[in-house]
């Protein structure tokens, strides 16, 4: 089982796809949930996700834009894919039928 961060990473990897990194993955979260992130907490959920074979990491090639560094890429596994699947079905079934008692002052 993902914890919040871990959930919210899968989630955005399974929206993102394969050539997602850290920063893509942290700014889409933020996007989508108004919830600051530190990179470094990104960074700590996405070592947990792929001690868990949720997720394969792979360095890219240096990029000029970024003084030659290299991204960290990651990419779902099929375990990884099944357990935002999962994480989304439970959260579906959580939520439905509460939209008009959110929705309303």
């Amino acid at each position: 089982m993902a914890g919040d961060i871990e959930q919210l990473i899968l989630f955005a990897l399974f929206r993102l796809g394969p050539d997602a990194y850290g920063a893509t993955i942290r700014r889409d979260i933020e996007a989508r949930t108004g919830r600051q992130l530190a990179i470094s907490a990104v960074y700590t959920a996405i070592a947990r996700l792929e001690q868990k074979k949720l997720v394969r990491t792979h360095i890219g090639e240096p990029i000029a834009e970024r003084g030659g560094r290299r991204r960290k890429h990651l990419r779902l596994t099929p375990a990884g894919e099944r357990a935002a699947r999962e994480g989304y079905q439970a959260f579906r079934g959580m939520i439905d039928g509460l939209e008009e008692r959110f929705e309303t002052p």
